[in-house]
């Protein structure tokens, strides 16, 4: 991680025209000109001289607008794990494509993933992944349990589970952990303390309450529910068993957001009007157009188990029926067997939550985390399938507008998936707009009230970098997907915590660990900010579904419709 913060230095494309009007940091002067001419007529050190007067020139910059825009050189920290603690007995349930990533950040992979790791990083000097994974100190767990209704997802997180020493084909196993069937034979079992949910989103909350009145505590995948009404049911059950929660959103350990809410805290943006949020991916996997695996049928799918609660089930029907949405329900009947639907569940209603609970809820908790926006006062959406014509019901293209007039300030998402231009996170004040992602990056507004006399000086230029902030990051790790490249840019991959890399889940989960060892600390996405930002995608979703504006009665804790567009 850099040792501190850095003031954007002047361009220093020699292309390009060096004059006071160019778009430099600061203007430049005869002074420095005549500087580097002097110190070019000395031999071997010219270099170093250039670079201490260089540090002296930034010092003084940093003097110069040290009145209007000073950070300290905190950075994010990292939970502490405690000497001699508990060992936590942990069940996943659910190892698919998340599910088996939750289980590498916790520590565990099968060999064969890890294989594969071994070999690509001697193809690839600049692949770490299996040295991070190795370096990842251990969270002092067991894997007790591996549930999951397609028997090859099982087998896989079974072979993670028992891979203690974190070795590739041929390494020295542990115990197995034990295969459940059914979460809830899981649940029951006296060997678990704790459970990790990876499931389609349809079971999340009836999976977490069950797990909760069980007495187990629980890290689920975000978004927290597919229905409204399991959302307040979900709230109360956590609250009232009192176990230790958490939402799956790793950008709660993203080190740049760190010093985005301090630099927002400070009000060194000004009064924030408008942001902006977006997704872009553009190919089939971005696309939930998974890969279907060929050991999956009929005899190695529980299918029944599949199709989710029937009460859930019951309040997702009588909600699109009572508004006449059927023609979102379906086509298929939740019945009928589909590899298509087992693995892509994320293109129909029936199970997924779209756009707005796959990909908006992590830009939206990540300004939530910055500003504690809360709830939106109303939700407008627009979209429709543009371009994956694959019978999905669930929009590839999706633009939202949330309306916070309580704090003046509108947030837009904006989202296609035939698109891969990137957009970062901007947020915008009257004084200075900020993109946070992977790294952030502050711009000076022309029309700034706080930085007016610096413009007028010439000391601070508007619309170019004029702050930065690098997380201690070299080389970017491999990147195998769409997928990847998006969670990268945005940060939610690593973080770069005291010179070190982790990866965020990694964190998140490790965070979770030990608030269950120690009750007095409390996880940063708990069962409020969890449902804020479940509350927060449910307007924005009836929004595009009914095609009218939803607003939130604060008072009454209601999703409230306006009239019909």
């Amino acid at each position: 991680m850099a040792s501190e913060d850095q003031i954007l230095p002047e361009d220093k494309d020699k292309n390009k025209d060096t004059k006071a009007s160019d778009n430099n940091y600061l203007p430049e002067s005869q002074g420095r000109r005549d500087a580097i001419k002097a110190l070019a007529t000395i031999p071997v050190l010219g270099a170093l001289a250039y670079g201490v007067y260089s540090k002296q020139k930034h010092d003084k910059t940093l003097r110069d607008v040290s009145d209007v825009f000073r950070l300290s050189k905190d950075s994010a920290t990292i939970a502490e794990l405690q000497p001699n603690g508990k060992q936590i007995r942990i069940g996943i349930i659910g190892c698919g494509i998340r599910g088996k990533q939750l289980l590498r950040a916790a520590g565990f992979a099968s060999p064969k993933a890890l294989q594969e790791l071994i070999d690509e990083s001697k193809k690839d000097k600049k692949d770490t992944r299996y040295v991070d994974f190795k370096a990842q100190e251990d969270l002092n767990i067991v894997i007790t349990g591996v549930c999951d209704i397609f028997d090859t997802f099982a087998e896989e997180g079974i072979a993670a589970g028992a891979n203690i020493n974190r070795e590739g084909n041929g390494g020295t196993l542990g115990p197995a952990p034990k295969r459940y069937r059914h979460y809830q034979e899981m649940l029951a079992a006296d060997d678990i303390d704790a459970v990790i949910i990876a499931t389609p989103d349809h079971w999340h909350s009836t999976m977490a309450m069950d797990a909760a009145k069980a007495g187990k505590h629980v890290y689920v995948e975000k978004p927290l529910s597919w229905t409204v009404p399991e959302t307040y049911m979900v709230r109360e059950v956590i609250k009232n068993t009192g176990i230790v929660f958490q939402l799956g959103h790793q950008g709660r350990q993203v080190d740049s957001y760190h010093k985005a809410k301090e630099i927002i805290d400070k009000g060194l943006l000004g009064s924030i009007s408008l942001i902006e949020v977006c997704t872009n991916r553009n190919d089939p996997n971005g696309a939930w157009v998974y890969n279907i695996d060929p050991t999956a049928n009929p005899q190695t799918i529980d299918w029944k188990q599949f199709e989710g609660n029937q009460e859930r089930i019951k309040e997702y029907t009588d909600y699109m029926t009572k508004y006449k949405l059927e023609k979102y329900v379906g086509p298929e009947d939740r019945s009928k067997f589909s590899l298509e639907r087992f693995f892509r569940w994320r293109c129909w209603w029936d199970y997924s939550t779209g756009l707005s609970g796959d990909l908006l809820t992590h830009e939206y908790d990540a300004v939530n985390q910055l500003m504690g926006v809360g709830i939106p006062h109303s939700a407008t959406s627009s979209g429709g399938v543009y371009f994956f014509k694959d019978g999905r019901t669930v929009p590839d293209v999706l633009q939202t507008t949330f309306e916070f007039p309580d704090t003046n300030m509108t947030m837009l998402y904006s989202a296609t998936q035939a698109n891969a231009r990137n957009r970062g996170k901007v947020i915008m004040g009257h004084d200075a707009s900020m993109e946070v992602g992977d790294t952030l990056t502050v711009k000076i507004d022309p029309f700034s009230t706080r930085y007016k006399e610096k413009l007028d000086k010439g000391i601070i230029k508007p619309d170019v970098p004029f702050y930065t902030y690098v997380p201690g990051k070299s080389n970017v790790d491999a990147i195998t997907s769409a997928t990847e490249m998006y969670f990268a840019q945005r940060g939610l991959l690593y973080s770069y915590l005291g010179g070190k890399r982790y990866d965020t889940t990694f964190l998140h989960i490790r965070e979770w660990l030990e608030c269950i060892r120690d009750t007095n600390k409390k996880t940063s996405c708990g069962i409020d900010a969890a449902f804020e930002e479940a509350i927060t995608a449910h307007m924005g979703t009836r929004a595009y579904l009914e095609g009218r504006t939803m607003y939130w009665d604060k008072e009454k804790e209601e999703i409230i419709r306006g009239e019909l567009n």
